[in-house]
């Protein structure tokens, strides 16, 4: 699996701070900028609207992050890391840590309760990025640099989900044939998509997409019983 991309390589952001309120002040810019992004999407937040949410003064915020751009690229960083330290592997009892071979009489619903598990775990770590996804994909339309990022970003998380599907794909009920890599880039898309549109969700709407997705993941890869 490729190392994730670096969205902040050749940006030039000022030094990382070392005194603690310094630092206390950065995760105040980062919070507001997050909620305000989430509120009014990227083009109508400025970095004065992030000051006086944040409640720090301008020049402060210019100590931190150069501009909104930049600031917004931290964000999705961090985003990928969380994502890069993640583990993607489906857990429960559908998926024992034993080999392959060894997988005989796993049962349909513990399958299914692993790979729900996995996603659920995925998207606890991405909700609170919402706002700064929503303003990612509106500012990644008129800026190429942004849009090179994006794809960048997500032929690296396409990779992730495609390593998932060939470990699923290797347990015994799996569909002969699948397309794997089509099937990867497709829902990774999907996920990213579906991200985009939770910032509106309640919580149980939200379920029901995770679960709508298990559903489709589950079909794909493997054969109905009987």
């Amino acid at each position: 699996m490729t190392k994730r991309p670096n969205l902040l390589a050749g940006e030039d952001l000022p030094p990382e701070p070392v005194q603690k309120r310094s630092l206390e002040k950065r995760a105040r810019l980062k919070t507001a900028a997050l909620c305000l992004f989430a509120e009014k999407g990227y083009e109508a937040t400025s970095i004065e609207d992030m000051a006086e949410r944040a409640q720090v003064a301008i020049g402060s915020c210019y100590q931190h992050y150069r501009s909104k751009r930049q600031l917004l690229l931290a964000l999705m960083d961090e985003l990928l890391e969380k994502l890069s330290r993640l583990d993607l592997q489906p857990s429960g009892s559908g998926f024992p840590t034993r080999p392959v071979s060894a997988w005989r009489g796993e049962g349909p619903k513990d399958v299914r309760a692993g790979l729900r598990a996995m996603l659920a775990r995925a998207f606890s770590h991405d909700l609170s990025y919402l706002g700064a996804y929503r303003a990612w994909q509106e500012a990644a339309l008129s800026d190429p640099g942004l849009a090179r990022k994006q794809r960048q970003m997500h032929a690296w998380t396409t990779g992730r989900v495609e390593a998932v599907f060939k470990f699923l794909h290797q347990m015994p009920g799996a569909r002969p044939g699948v397309d794997v890599s089509a099937l990867a880039h497709v829902m990774d898309h999907f996920f990213w998509s579906l991200l985009a549109q939770a910032a509106g969700m309640k919580e149980a709407e939200l379920n029901q997409w995770i679960d709508s997705s298990t559903h489709l993941i589950y079909h794909a890869l493997f054969k109905d019983p009987g």
